[in-house]
């Protein structure tokens, strides 16, 4: 380490402890004796994934463990999340921490030796279920968060609140869930936030750090577009309104929204893809309808309300030109989510510290969604990039997230456990680390 670390909490810590004895050595030697646990509680989650709103199990598995630690526990929140809380011995700020419970309808290959067998119903749906997007290293690492915090109560002056949410990736069909439905139901308050740190890993460098200035995730909404034209014989067109032919000009004009109608120069681009095409029954009916779904992804809420009017717009105009029409269902997702500036100032240096190469890649964001940005725009908060690509897979190789060939390497396990538990420190004031 080129900086101890403990000087480092002690600069960023808003309020220090007189007269403690710091150790500069502990915190790691501490995340060395609890590395064994961290990357069982990662096996074992994901070995039984469950999908949102139905993490029962891994939620019971996260009070059990916090209420041995000492943590005050509340289950049952926005349906299976648990909040912790533990009082430091000297008054401070409150400081939280979330990490996710569910996983993804994504069937696993398998090849590891606690990989998923699990198969559940979605949505009407057989499917697999596999922890495809690393919240079985959100949790785990949390757990070892919360155990290195609950050594130091002493130390801290303030709160800890470490949030565990369900339904991160969204609710089935017809359910509430989420940050949104944790902070309808009260997590923002008893204690309220000061700050809220959360970290999601992701391919990169195994123990890579990342972090944004600005924008962290983008905006995400769904869409649904029926084209309605007139179902006639494949042998003759004229007689009805092809919407086939219309969908493809559908597709190829809301391209034309990111490339051609976007200022690129003043903001990211939008993105716009479809997922699923669904029409016809028979190769030689042309069909009544065909029904486009899809995702708009944004950077900002301006452009969000832009781009969803002229997606409508285009796919409306596009069949009226031909005798047909466009219903389009717009479905609000999560809203994009930002950095605090003056934590990112703040805290980048100790991040600086904590990394292993002593380097933070900064980004301009990802275009991914994640409903922590609900909590981002209640409380100050600051979101933090994990890569942790098994050493043995090229950079180039490295499946995404969402996808069944996603690897978390453990070695990375330790590196967001000391990344979020110093940030913790810091933010409580905390003279050992």
């Amino acid at each position: 380490m080129k900086t101890s670390l403990i000087a480092l909490l002690l600069a960023f810590a808003g309020t220090a402890q007189a007269g403690g004895t710091p150790d500069g050595l502990a915190l790691d030697a501490d995340i060395a004796r609890i590395e064994p646990q961290v990357i069982a509680w990662r096996h074992d989650i994901h070995q039984h994934p469950e999908l949102g709103n139905r993490e029962f199990r891994t939620a019971a598995l996260v009070a059990d463990a916090l209420k041995k630690l000492g943590y005050t526990v509340q289950t049952g929140v926005a349906g299976t999340g648990v909040v912790a809380v533990l009082r430091g011995d000297r008054p401070g700020p409150t400081v939280a921490l979330r990490a996710e419970l569910d996983a993804l309808p994504v069937t696993e290959p398998a090849g590891l030796p606690f990989a998923s067998a699990v198969r559940r119903q979605w949505n009407g749906r057989d499917v697999g279920v596999m922890h495809a997007c690393g919240h079985d290293a959100h949790v785990a690492m949390a757990l070892g968060v919360a155990t290195l915090l609950a050594q130091r109560r002493a130390q801290l002056h303030g709160t800890v609140k470490l949030v565990f949410q369900p339904a991160e990736e969204g609710p089935p069909d017809g359910e509430e869930g989420g940050a949104a439905l944790m902070i309808k139901q009260g997590v923002l308050t008893d204690p309220k936030p000061d700050v809220f740190f959360g970290l999601h890993v992701g391919p990169g460098p195994s123990g890579s750090v990342s972090l944004s200035r600005e924008r962290v995730t983008a905006g995400s909404d769904t869409f649904v577009t029926r084209i309605v034209g007139r179902q006639t014989h494949a042998a003759f067109p004229w007689a009805g309104i092809d919407p086939v032919v219309l969908a493809a000009q559908v597709t190829l004009a809301w391209q034309t929204i990111p490339s051609r109608q976007s200022d690129l120069q003043a903001q990211g681009a939008p993105v716009i893809s479809i997922g699923r095409i669904n029409g016809g029954v028979r190769q030689n009916i042309i069909p009544e309808d065909v029904t486009l779904e899809g995702t708009v992804r944004t950077v900002t809420p301006a452009q969000r309300d832009a781009v969803l009017a002229r997606l409508q717009q285009a796919a409306s105009s596009i069949a009226a030109s031909a005798g047909g029409r466009a219903e389009t269902r717009i479905t609000e997702g999560y809203p994009s989510g930002r950095n605090d500036a003056a934590l990112v100032d703040r805290y980048l240096p100790l991040l600086q510290a904590l990394a292993p190469s002593g380097q933070v890649a900064l980004t301009g964001g990802s275009y991914a969604a994640d409903d922590f940005a609900y909590f981002s725009r209640a409380v100050p908060a600051l979101f933090v990039g994990l890569g942790v690509t098994p050493p043995s897979i090229a950079p180039e190789a490295a499946a995404p997230n969402h996808s069944p060939g996603f690897l978390v390497d453990d070695a990375a396990l330790r590196v967001g456990v000391r990344v979020q538990a110093g940030l913790m420190l810091a933010a409580l004031g905390a003279t050992g680390s």
